[in-house]
């Protein structure tokens, strides 16, 4: 048997390249060898967007359709929705007793979080809710109610996963040796680095490359790159270790790429040129992308479809799974 693995996407916008190269591309490499449960996560999403349902709804096809987009494949894995399965939060329930909220407080990503929480909206985490703070229990509910046992993974994402394990033991300390401790599957691919140089690619940093741009889009927003700021001229040296553009040739460009390097490095590439290529080798790269998601956006029942099929999938798996969590728990009251 296949062994099974489990992840899941906030449908809090559109893909960009940092989704693609941080974690699509080994999703693509996975769902030949694996049991893949993809998992549109509304509910965690709620957590930032409960007084907008509608984004999130919205999103959770958009999220559906990119991911069709970049060559997932349906026949090979299952698309469900979160809020689909309620097995989840039955069991987040159940885990909310197995955690203290100082165990979740410390937890190196929750804080980071909360610190870019209290920086945005300059409140020092006071409008953190249970919910937000709660969403590594959910987690791990995501992931063991499907008896997951692989979870692809970014090093931002290792303390979340180990909170899981630290969940599994628990429960399997009190109740029997009933669930599987995840192991992670940390990507091959380094985070990629947004158009201003930061560290991370992201929706709320408005510095993204995202999969459904125009070309117009893409246009702008590479002429607005970070180059080296010590090439003032034209014809200047530069170093194309500090040059964003040059950075993005690298992902999408890479035939090319030792020409890039070797005339930017002895002035003979001026930087308008060179994102005037970059942009066709952009534009080039996200065409087929765009071209199958406009299938699925003039087919979009059939996307539904897609959810559909998924979640009843795991909505059966999810059953299964609760019910041995139940005889474990002695609350399996509806068994004779």
């Amino acid at each position: 048997m296949k062994k099974t693995i489990l992840t899941g996407l906030r449908p809090t916008g559109n893909l960009h390249l940092g989704h693609l190269f941080g974690a699509g591309k080994n999703y693509l490499a996975m769902q030949e060898d694996y049991e893949f449960f993809l998992e549109i996560a509304d509910v965690q999403a709620l957590t930032d967007n409960f007084h907008h349902p509608e984004k999130v709804r919205k999103n959770v096809l958009e999220i559906t359709m990119d991911l069709l987009a970049i060559g997932l494949d349906p026949k090979k894995v299952h698309f469900f929705i979160q809020s689909r399965i309620p097995e989840i939060a039955e069991l987040t329930v159940f885990y909310s007793n197995l955690v203290t909220v100082a165990r979740l407080q410390r937890n190196p990503t929750v804080k980071t979080e909360i610190l870019q929480k209290s920086e945005l909206f300059g409140n020092h985490g006071e409008s953190i809710t249970y919910g937000f703070l709660g969403y590594p229990v959910s987690q791990a509910a995501d992931i063991t109610i499907f008896d997951g046992e692989l979870v692809p993974v970014g090093d931002d994402q290792l303390p979340l996963l180990e909170q899981c394990r630290e969940i599994v033991r628990k429960f399997n300390s009190i109740y029997g040796d009933i669930l599987k401790e995840p192991e992670q599957v940390l990507s091959n691919t380094t985070r990629v680095k947004g158009l201003d140089g930061n560290e991370k690619m992201g929706k709320s940093l408005g510095n993204a490359i995202f999969l459904v741009d125009s070309e117009d889009v893409v246009k702008e927003k590479i002429m607005n790159a970070v180059t080296d700021p010590n090439k003032i001229r034209k014809d200047d040296p530069a170093n194309p270790d500090i040059c964003m553009v040059y950075y993005y040739h690298n992902l999408v460009n890479k035939g090319n790429i030792d020409t890039v390097c070797k005339e930017c490095r002895n002035g003979t590439r001026g930087c308008v040129s060179c994102k005037k290529e970059l942009i066709h080798a952009m534009n080039e790269f996200l065409k087929p992308i765009q071209e199958r998601r406009k299938y699925y956006e003039e087919n979009s029942s059939l996307v539904k479809q897609i959810l559909e099929d998924g979640s009843l999938v795991a909505k059966k798996r999810a059953e299964v799974q609760m019910k041995r969590i139940k005889q474990a728990m002695q609350i399996d009251y509806d068994e004779k």
